[in-house]
């Protein structure tokens, strides 16, 4: 079991990485951050990201695959590269790449590294659904760009998953584990995505969606979104804290949404968040 004084110990080692970029971070694939780069610059047109994706025969299949699901089957099959992502549109397709990169990442090197891994992603995938189903109707947000903010909210917990893997085999408690993400996590997540250029709307995501109290301005945020979203999460499946006061989250007013009601549970809500989670799965 690993005690207190180690666990302190390895903190401490974390954050001398941290200081020093010594910490071994995820990458992306140079594919994603092509593809993203030039949609997000607005420099790309569908052939033009056509040809980038024909560079990952993976990738290629899995958008194939997914413009011809029934979240976005038109009257015919597509069978080119170009035709899905018209028909998916260039942003959809960005976080379609960024998801299947991520899909990646999450590969564990241990069977206990493993079990914690497909949690992280179970959390990662439904944030990202829930979180695309509440953009829905706020216009000066994209339903993609919070659907992706959901995706990488907990992407700092693999390095120190992985720390710990490494250093003792996943013998901690899970009172350690916890207190080790609680402490690091937001932080290495943050630290990620500013290593990968995501936007600083993105960037504060990990930080902010762990922070009940998280009020920025009166304008909604994504990182608003995707908090809002992560206590939907936590509260259905009874992880929530019981010291969290939901009615006190200003994300929920800021969104218009009742704290109280759980939109897994909602016929018509529950059921477009499995369609997106069925799409972001594969």
């Amino acid at each position: 079991m690993l005690d207190a004084a180690v666990n302190a110990d390895l903190i401490d080692e974390i954050r001398i990485e941290i200081e020093n970029k010594t910490l071994q971070l995820p990458t992306l694939p140079e594919v994603a951050l092509e593809i993203r780069d030039a949609v997000e610059n607005d420099s790309a047109d569908a052939p033009t990201v056509a040809r980038m994706v024909a560079k990952d025969p993976a990738l290629s299949a899995r958008l194939l695959q997914v413009a011809n699901s029934p979240v976005y089957r038109g009257n015919s099959e597509v069978d080119s590269i170009q035709q899905a992502i018209t028909r998916l549109g260039l942003k959809m397709v960005r976080s379609l790449v960024v998801s299947l990169a991520m899909r990646q990442i999450f590969q564990a090197t241990s069977d206990t590294l493993d079990k914690q891994f497909r949690q992280l992603w179970d959390d990662s995938l439904q944030v990202a659904a829930i979180s695309h189903m509440l953009a829905a109707g706020i216009s000066q947000l994209e339903r993609e760009q919070a659907m992706l903010g959901g995706l990488v909210h907990n992407i700092g917990a693999l390095p120190i998953m992985t720390k710990i893997d490494e250093h003792f085999g996943f013998t901690a408690g899970e009172t350690v584990v916890a207190h080790m993400l609680d402490e690091l996590g937001p932080e290495i997540g943050t630290h990620i995505l500013k290593s990968w250029n995501f936007s600083e709307s993105l960037a504060v995501i990990p930080r902010s969606c762990v922070d009940p109290a998280y009020d920025p301005g009166p304008d909604i945020s994504y990182a608003d979104v995707v908090l809002a979203a992560r206590l939907q999460n936590l509260a259905a499946k009874g992880r929530l804290d019981q010291a969290t006061d939901l009615s006190r989250v200003p994300a929920f007013a800021k969104i218009g949404i009742d704290p109280e009601i759980l939109f897994i549970d909602m016929e018509g809500p529950a059921e477009e968040i499995a369609e997106v989670r069925s799409m972001l799965e594969g």
